[in-house]
């Protein structure tokens, strides 16, 4: 995946994946045309980013660094850094922006709010997948072979783990019988721990695709999205 979606859509080997598009461009023009300017990135591994790890990813243990150079290289723009500030950290994005948050407090204080959908902690997703494969009494080992690669344990790489450390109003989404989680509760449990005194989780229903339903729902339903960053962003 990269900041510009998902190209499922296109067949293999992304359609191994899951056979979807998923089209973020979409959501950045709700966002200019609501009068916002827009940066965005790839992680590194993602994209056009380039390769840094041994080509893993840490779901957030690395590449909430990339947060962090990101929001360094704003400050430090002669136009960016007299805008108001506002966030879109979705997933991966979001685990890694609860991480850098914690990390360098200082350089999100003048972060007016985040939306943060989507956030998963990857037991969930580890579970819900060995529970289809029938493997569930493997996951110590699935542990193990992501640390014998240089890697982390599916609990180390959960948003929840970071969330307390986010203060700014924050609206999330998540969809609610998604079957890449199978667990509505992981969800709520990451919103729960959001250190934010304002903060909205709305459950995306009647469905259970993640990619084609989650990640889209933005840019098909911008309503709620942009009215939260009229409300923050003044």
């Amino acid at each position: 995946m990269c900041r510009a979606g998902f190209p499922g859509h296109f067949g293999m080997p992304w359609a191994g994946f899951d056979a979807v598009e998923i089209d973020f461009v979409i959501q950045y023009k709700h966002l200019t045309d609501a009068g916002y300017n827009v940066l965005t990135y790839d992680f590194r591994n993602h994209g056009n980013s380039a390769a840094a790890n041994g080509g893993l990813c840490g779901v957030g243990n690395w590449e909430w660094r990339d947060c962090v150079g990101v929001k360094k290289w704003a400050d430090a723009h002669p136009e960016l850094s007299k805008m108001t500030v506002g966030l879109y950290s979705q997933c991966l994005g979001g685990i890694s922006q609860y991480r850098a948050i914690k990390e360098r407090p200082e350089l999100f204080e003048n972060v007016r709010c985040m939306v943060s959908p989507l956030v998963p902690s990857m037991e969930a997703v580890f579970d819900a997948f060995s529970a289809l494969l029938g493997v569930q009494q493997y996951q110590p080992l699935l542990d193990l072979e992501l640390m014998k690669m240089g890697g982390f344990t599916a609990e180390e790489m959960a948003g929840a783990r970071w969330a307390h450390a986010v203060k700014m109003p924050t609206f999330s989404f998540q969809a609610r019988d998604d079957e890449w989680t199978r667990n509505p509760e992981d969800g709520q449990k990451t919103f729960d721990l959001l250190g934010s005194k304002e903060k909205e989780l709305h459950w995306i229903e009647g469905t259970t695709k993640r990619f084609r339903d989650g990640y889209n729902w933005f840019g098909r339903e911008p309503k709620m999205v942009l009215d939260f960053f009229a409300k923050h962003m003044k």
